[in-house]
């Protein structure tokens, strides 16, 4: 209406009132088109593609089917060694849900892993107090002879006690590693107390010892015990190893403490058996106009032999088959691919893994990110990543879109899950959707890793960072760069999870 105004005056007003109406027309045009968001045409996205990121976070929010997956899996197959018959069920069914849920390009790719049985396991405080032990048999660990082995006991308060003592002192004995797990939402406990499951066998048996305890790598009060892989060093002697429940470990310790001298038998029929075939399940949800450029969200498929594995990985796999349906279900699909890889055999050597890494031409199908889900069904409290330096705003931005969850940003130097490491090694950036541990250790790798400790409704937040964060990388104009740029730039060694640390050892966490 001003505007128009501007006709009927004089004309030597006219001009004046002219540029000084336009320019006020004109911020008002301005006050009226959408708002732009710098960092994000920076980072890749438009607006749009921001909307459809939050739109798919509050949809997974609201309800997802990510508990009937990891139900189904834990109920229908439960404990799940790799090359076990459990374990080609578990291939079977991976296939079949993730056909019924839509997806294409559905293959398996043949992994060799090794099999191992644990057999029966026997752990007896002789004296004094005559009694059992709640204990289990450590993932590798050699057997005893028919009879058992009955040795006095020495303890040592950690992994590096052990291996400063002479063998003098060890000589002959059951060495028992007595160092305690504290409860943290984060890993870095973790990471300290697994050391001497990992390493504690050689360590032990290089002194001379006949036979290995250690407190159990777990945070739980309750009378079990959690197992997990160990590494055997070629130039040390095997001796048998267990793992005792954290009140065992504390009556144990007890009677260590009176100063009397304690003697206890063990007895394992645990054994190696020949390898085995296993197979990673791989199915994908095409990208629309650059199908040849991946985003992978990745989980592992197998179970150590005494759990259903409800957490580990049940959780992960029900997350990211459930991120990439919500994916596939859009209006409009992404431009790049989302592919779903459940690992064969993490627990015991991460074989699925490096025979993906073998296999992969980078060039013909390029990893623009990679993203694992492997530490249980906890809320997911943090977003870190690896990526070059150039491509921190696109983090940046997707925690932005992450921020309504509870998600706070970490740093670049994110690891990936264990199943990743052969990735990062070939330079695909990561982004780690960090759950919170704070109970994981208690169920972890022991009989107790059971949907009943699995919380639906946070399971559904985890579908939803996973869900959001997987669209945006797999929308992103531009890709992530590459780990050695972002190392070279960072000037230092990426943080390694003890995941992965254990990788390095061919053993699970």
């Amino acid at each position: 209406m001003m505007c128009t105004g501007l006709l009927t005056a004089p004309a030597t007003l006219q001009a004046h009132r002219a540029r000084r109406l336009l320019a006020l027309c004109g911020s008002v045009l301005l006050c009226l088109l959408p708002l732009a968001h710098p960092a994000a045409q920076t980072a890749g996205w438009s607006e749009e593609q921001l909307a459809t990121a939050a739109r798919l976070r509050d949809q997974a929010l609201n309800g997802t089917n990510a508990y009937e997956h990891v139900a189904a899996l834990v109920q229908e197959i439960g404990p799940r060694p790799a090359g076990s018959p459990a374990d080609t069920l578990a291939m079977r069914w991976a296939i079949e849900r993730l056909g019924a849920l839509g997806f294409s390009s559905i293959h398996t790719q043949d992994v060799l892993v090794p099999r191992w049985i644990r057999g029966s396991t026997e752990v007896t405080l002789l004296g004094p107090a005559a009694q059992p032990l709640v204990a289990v048999t450590l993932g590798g660990s050699v057997g005893t002879p028919d009879s058992g082995i009955e040795a006095q006991v020495i303890e040592f308060p950690s992994l590096a006690a052990l291996t400063e003592a002479s063998a003098a002192q060890v000589k002959g004995k059951i060495v028992f590693i007595n160092e305690r797990m504290e409860r943290s939402r984060e890993i870095d406990n973790y990471a300290q107390a697994v050391r001497k499951r990992v390493a504690g066998p050689s360590a032990a048996g290089d002194k001379g010892a006949v036979a290995l305890l250690i407190r159990t790598v777990g945070t739980s009060k309750e009378r079990f015990a959690n197992t997990g892989g160990l590494r055997y060093s070629v130039d040390a002697p095997r001796i048998p190893a267990f793992s005792l429940s954290n009140p065992d470990a504390d009556t144990l310790a007890y009677h260590l403490g009176g100063g009397k001298t304690v003697r206890v038998r063990v007895k394992s029929t645990a054994r190696e058996l020949p390898p085995g075939w296993s197979a990673n399940v791989i199915g994908e949800i095409p990208g629309s106009t650059h199908p040849e450029e991946i985003v992978l969200l990745g989980a592992h498929l197998d179970s150590w032999d005494l759990t259903p594995g409800a957490q580990d990985d049940g959780a992960g796999i029900a997350i990211v088959m459930e991120a990439a349906r919500l994916i596939a279900a859009l209006p409009s699909r992404p431009a790049r691919t989302i592919r779903v890889v459940l690992f064969a055999n993490e627990e015991f050597g991460l074989s699925g893994a490096r025979e993906y890494a073998r296999t992969l031409d980078q060039q013909a199908h390029p990893h623009v990110l990679a993203i694992g889900a492997d530490f249980g069904a906890g809320k997911v409290w943090q977003v870190s990543s690896r990526v070059a330096q150039d491509s921190l705003d696109a983090v940046q931005t997707m925690a932005e879109v992450l921020q309504p969850l509870e998600i706070e940003v970490g740093n670049n130097e994110a690891s990936g899950a264990p199943d990743l490491g052969p990735l990062l090694a070939l330079g695909v950036p990561v982004l780690d959707l960090v759950h919170d541990g704070s109970q994981y250790f208690d169920i972890h790798h022991s009989m107790n890793d059971t949907l009943a400790h699995i919380d639906p409704k946070v399971l559904d937040q985890a579908v939803a960072a996973y869900a959001a964060a997987a669209y945006l990388a797999a929308s992103k104009d531009g890709n992530f760069g590459s780990v050695a740029a972002a190392a070279a730039a960072q000037q230092q060694p990426a943080a390694q999870q003890p995941d992965q640390d254990d990788e390095q050892t061919d053993t699970e966490e």
